[in-house]
Formats: structure tokens, sequence, C-alpha cells
């Protein structure tokens, strides 16, 4: 099919909430990363955005609101603490899990019991839910497994004759997806880390897990219950390994790299220098928002200049910089080397 790309203005905006009320695709900019919406109460249209995306069908859809009241109906009920975790962070990059109801089709929680809803900031976002006139369901507008794109040309590349129009807003600000909390459990847990850090998440609920697969891989035979768990995620076509360590350590280990064809370091900025291999940067290494809003453009970047096998500088876990490491972690398929030890 063509895929259509359209602008951010009122009449394209109508168009798009057009398709998506016929049952069409259409990838849309968030202030996290563009996504692939599709009707989320028509499990027909969900199902499609499986087929264009090529994702494992047990892997659920965050369904996106633009007002609060819509959250109503959409899960059993609101406790008070997923109130006030609304009410202290929506609209933003965060998304709040509860048991669902009974309007929320099996394709979009994969079958669980729960829905994940999430209420963007970005008000381009919010216009096009509203013109659609129904809450999306839409993960990552990416290949499944490829980098998720924060632009319309990426999404685009991607996209291009599996659906029916790409809505281009601008680049995303957070460039990495929204944080996942669930509140189906007795003990909040989060589940994906984002631009809200636990600790924000924590001032509000006080006590909060953070699930094992955040920091590792998912044990094999669980079955996800959020988005970014289960499966390799964000991968360039190269190879790529976290090296763990300090610049001297890095530029040691990349040195005895040099000769190797299609060979590149994955830096911070202002590290291009020292390093022996050609380098492509993802932000500045005390700046975690940058690492974020650059990281999945550096790995597409990558695959623009060829290359086959890529060592990462490893960015800290702290705060916004747990989340750079979670993407990371999955495009390197958890893949670290120790390289201080070396």
């Amino acid at each position: 099919m063509e895929t259509l790309l359209l602008q951010n203005t009122d009449q394209d905006i109508a168009r798009a909430g057009e398709i998506l009320c016929g049952g069409g695709l259409v990838a849309i900019p968030t202030e996290t990363v563009y996504g692939l919406a599709a009707n989320a109460m028509d499990g027909s249209a969900v199902a499609k955005i499986f087929h264009a995306k090529g994702r494992p069908q047990d892997n659920p859809l965050i369904v996106h609101i633009s007002e609060l009241s819509q959250w109503n109906a959409l899960v059993r009920e609101i406790p008070p603490h997923a109130m006030a975790l609304a009410k202290a962070y929506w609209p933003g990059p965060l998304t709040i899990i509860l048991p669902k109801s009974d309007i929320i089709p099996d394709e979009v929680s994969a079958g669980l019991d729960t829905v994940a809803v999430r209420f963007p900031s970005m008000r381009t976002t919010r216009k096009i839910i509203d013109a659609a006139g129904v809450p999306l369901a839409a993960p990552s507008a990416n290949l499944s497994g490829s980098p998720s794109p924060t632009c319309a040309r990426h999404t685009m590349d991607d996209m291009r004759g599996r659906i029916e129009a790409v809505l281009d807003g601008g680049e995303c600000n957070f460039g990495v997806e929204s944080t996942v909390v669930t509140l189906a459990t007795e003990v909040p847990r989060l589940l994906r880390p984002g631009a809200v850090t636990p600790e924000e998440l924590r001032e509000v609920l006080g006590s909060l897990a953070i699930d094992e697969a955040v920091m590792g891989q998912l044990k094999e035979g669980v079955q996800a219950v959020s988005p970014g768990m289960k499966y390799k995620h964000y991968s360039p076509k190269a190879e790529v390994t976290i090296l763990k360590g300090s610049l001297s350590s890095f530029c040691e280990f990349a040195a005895a790299q040099a000769g190797h064809p299609h060979t590149y370091a994955l830096c911070f900025d202002g590290e291009e220098s020292v390093i022996p291999l050609p380098c492509v940067t993802y932000g500045r290494e005390d700046d975690p928002l940058t690492q974020s809003h650059r990281l999945f453009t550096a790995l597409r970047e990558l695959d623009e200049r060829g290359a086959r096998q890529v060592y990462a500088r490893c960015p800290s876990t702290d705060g916004v910089g747990m989340a750079v490491y979670n993407r990371l972690l999955r495009a390197a398929g958890f893949s670290v080397v120790a390289c201080d030890a070396q």
C-alpha cells in the first residue's frame, strides 16, 4: 500500500483520525517515541499492528487517552494510589497497569487480565486521539526488534508500504519509551524504566519493587506483562557489546579492535578524539536526558554507516540513566563485558 506522509495541521490530523476510526493504522508522534496507532476498541484493527511490525502477539500494547476521564472505562477500578500517581505525572511519559475492563480486546492485553494506559503530554498526540474519537493502542512504530523511531523519517523507513499513514510531528522530546509501572500487584512494580524515575514513583507510592527484567533478561517461560520486557529490542543490524569500565580501559579495549573493518564505538560526546575507532555519540556522560534523546538515533546512524560490530560505553543506571541502560542492554542482546577486568 502507499503510505501517506501527513503534516501537523488540523486538516491532516483530521485525516489521521478518519483512517484510525476506519480501522487503519497511523504512525503518530508522542513525547517519547513515534507510536503505531490503531483503534484500541477494535481487535481486528489492533491485530494489524502486530502484522505491520512483525511483533510477537504475546506482547501487550499500551492504550493512549486524551482526557483523564477516559481512563475509567478501560479499567475495573482506579484505586486512590493510582489516581495520585496520575495526578502527579499525567499527562506525561508514564504508563500505569491495572486490571482491565471488559471492553479491552484480548489483542490489546495479549490475553492478560490487565491493561496498560498512558495519557501523553504531547498536544498533537492528544489531538489525534480526539480526531479518532477513541483511545488508541500504540506500540513503538518500528519493525519489531529495531531501534524505536524518534522522527518521522525513521518511522517512514520502517513502515513505508506497511501502514496507511505517518504523521510528522517533529522530533520526540524524551527519545525513549514511557515508564511502565503495574499497580495490579500487592506492591507496585516497575516493569520498564523511562523519564519518570523510580525515585519519583516512590515519592507518590512509597514502596516500589523493581522487576528483575529491568536490569536483566526475562526468565524463560515467564509471560511479559509489559512492552519492552521479553524480547531483544531496539537493536541495530550490528552486534553490540556494552563495555563497563573507565574511558581509559575502554580505549585500551578498542585499540585491540582497531584493525577490524566495520567496527565502531558508541560513546559519549567529546570522547571521539581519544577512542581509536570510528565513533557515534549518544549524549553527554553526565546527562542521561541527552543520552535518552539521542540513543535510538545513534543506533540507526550505526546502521547507516554500515557498522557490523559496536562497542558501547556504559551509561550510569541512576535516575533516567536506568532507562538508557535498559534500552542499550536489550540492543546489545544482554552482552556486557567488564573491560576494567580484562
